[in-house]
């Protein structure tokens, strides 16, 4: 069962007290530095989430959001470009396809590619064809998403189908979600991204906190760093919608509320 608010210090795995500057903390943003919501470029980060993760980046090694959003949006709805104790804050966006870096200043964006670009032209007729033109579409550069919260609950399901057949025609890949289907190129996953993370760190203890299917590479990722002597801790933000991180985590909280909740009793016991 999810861990029940309020939370403290005595929630915290003792482990991650210890030389923190030796962890690296990944973070998902939405539906875990985030709710949810029906308009994306509404989902803002919960301020006690940013407020903790600020303060987490005075102490530990490393930390990172690694998110399906692309770092523009990231940075936009968190408010950490710029934010003291994220001096060397990273945010792998797009699912680690475009990278930033607080430090230096970095922001390396791929090109569009071509079958991407293919996909935004044909999509608004293809929804017209299916019965779909009300629904929610996010075009994030290097992926285009399909939104049906707040629309339709049923509707994600009736389209999963055809949707991946489309993609299969474009030679896309289909990343399922909360209400979303995203479709984007073969290039990475999250779990690249946090290999990536910690090949250039060289730490080999991580944290790691998702809440959905897209989550579960970085979750593979953590468990093959255990298997090779490394530590993890598996974090679930869980929800009615998706629980199939619940089983894997050694922690599980009650949504982005909890997160927050766990990331600042984890700092208060840092400080302490």
């Amino acid at each position: 069962m999810p861990a029940a608010d309020p939370l403290t210090t005595s929630d915290v795995p003792a482990s991650l007290l210890v030389e923190p500057e030796r962890i690296l903390l990944g973070l998902d943003f939405d539906g875990t530095l985030a709710h949810v919501v029906d308009d994306p470029t509404q989902a803002f980060a919960h301020p006690d989430a940013v407020s903790a993760v600020a303060r987490l980046g005075h102490v530990l090694g490393q930390v990172a959001i690694i998110t399906g959003r692309p770092v523009d949006q990231a940075l936009a709805l968190s408010g950490f470009s710029g934010m003291r104790g994220l001096e060397h804050l990273v945010v792998c966006g797009q699912y680690g396809a475009e990278w930033w870096d607080a430090a230096t200043g970095t922001h390396l964006r791929p090109d569009r590619p071509a079958s991407v670009a293919r996909l935004a032209e044909v999509l608004p007729g293809w929804l017209a064809a299916h019965d779909a033109a009300h629904v929610r579409v996010e075009d994030k550069g290097l992926a285009v998403a399909v939104h049906t919260r707040g629309i339709d609950a049923g509707l994600i399901h009736a389209l999963d189908a055809p949707l991946r057949a489309l993609a299969d025609e474009l030679d896309l890949e289909v990343e399922p979600g909360r209400q979303v289907l995203e479709l984007r190129g073969h290039a990475t996953d999250k779990g690249v991204a946090l290999r990536g993370l910690l090949a250039e760190t060289g730490l080999r203890r991580v944290v790691y906190a998702g809440d959905d299917l897209g989550d579960l590479p970085a979750y593979d990722a953590v468990d093959q760093l255990r298997a090779e002597g490394g530590a993890g801790v598996l974090v679930a933000s869980a929800s009615g919608e998706q629980d199939a991180l619940v089983g894997r985590s050694d922690v599980v909280l009650d949504g982005p509320d909890a997160v927050a909740a766990w990331l600042t009793a984890w700092a208060d016991a840092l400080d302490a």
